[in-house]
């Protein structure tokens, strides 16, 4: 039977072993993409932070312009902070970045209030989507977060076989590398991490 000093070097060595581990891979937990598709029907980018949402949309209208997607869905609430309609602000921000035929392809998919969550967000697109009847779309979000949303998303498209999903990663300006030398990402990453791991328990 070991010592008890054998035994905590050991588990101390352990505890080491797992830190380093995780400052070293811990950002490849969060990543998971799919390979890009040739051609889907349409490409969505999902909601997020002032900067993460601009490079969602980035990458979104990317995947737009090289003809991989036909339409575009952007996830957008129902209105802002000061009660104004989202959409007509949208447009007109894609069609001043991006132009006035890139942004036409594009549709809004306007969100409740009460949605807090990826899974209530996959859920109301996935209503939008079935509207459209589109049956491959591709969902563009910040790379910490395409493991939980392709997780979730496949979980919510259960119910609906017909509709395939790719998740597809953006550099987010937001999760900075190595994530535990700065604040912001090293604060992204635990949030993150204890989201996948409650979305893994609770499913």
């Amino acid at each position: 039977m070991p010592s008890p000093t054998r035994f905590f070097r050991r588990a101390l060595g352990l505890i080491l072993i797992i830190v380093v581990g995780l400052l070293v891979w811990g950002d490849k937990l969060l990543i998971a993409t799919d390979p890009v598709p040739q051609h889907v029907d349409a490409v969505v980018a999902l909601q997020g932070s002032v900067l993460g949402e601009r490079v969602r949309i980035a990458g979104a209208m990317n995947y737009l312009r090289r003809g991989i997607a036909d339409r575009g869905l952007l996830s957008v609430p129902q209105e802002s902070f000061w009660g104004e309609s989202i959409p007509p602000i949208a447009r007109s921000y894609l069609q001043r970045n991006y132009g006035a035929d890139l942004a036409a392809r594009v549709e809004f998919c306007e969100t409740s209030a009460d949605v807090n969550s990826t899974v209530q967000e996959a859920q109301e697109l996935l209503s939008c989507i079935r509207q459209h009847h589109w049956q491959s779309v591709m969902v563009v979000t910040s790379e910490y977060h395409t493991r939980r949303a392709r997780f979730l998303w496949r979980r919510v498209i259960k119910s609906d076989p017909a509709i395939h999903v790719w998740v597809e990663s953006v550099a987010d300006p937001e999760f900075e590398r190595p994530f535990w030398r700065h604040r912001q990402s090293a604060k992204i990453w635990v949030l993150e991490f204890s989201k996948l791991l409650w979305a893994a328990f609770e499913g």
